[in-house]
């Protein structure tokens, strides 16, 4: 069931006329819309602030990190250094202990040929 033009002009009249007759409804939307426009201005000035606190946070997490970073690479560091003093003992140990082994050795040799027949 479709409307007519002639119906639908009349429903506009009737609107218009009711819209006209009560000015009050128009300012109540008038003083809603404002009062809306306030309040959306509001939470986009809260929303930039928002916005800056968490920029500001990113870049302390970012500080943060490079910190940590720099924490990492001296203690590596220190741990490397520690690893070369203790390969450089054991590699004095092993040394000593194949000289030690390998006079031993021969001596065990020398003397089982002089006092072997």
């Amino acid at each position: 069931m479709a409307l007519a033009k002639e119906d639908i002009e009349e429903i506009q009249n009737l609107i218009a006329k009711a819209f006209s007759e009560r000015p009050e409804v128009n300012q109540v939307n008038v003083r809603y819309e404002l009062e809306i426009r306030k309040r959306i201005v509001r939470v986009e000035e809260e929303l930039k602030h928002q916005r800056e606190l968490m920029i500001e946070g990113f870049n302390r997490v970012d500080k943060r990190f490079e910190q940590m970073v720099l924490e990492m690479n001296t203690r590596f560091t220190q741990v490397d250094k520690r690893f070369e003093a203790l390969t450089s003992r054991i590699d004095r140990l092993f040394m000593i202990w194949s000289f030690a082994t390998t006079l031993t050795v021969g001596g065990l040799i020398v003397a089982a040929i002089k006092f072997l027949p």
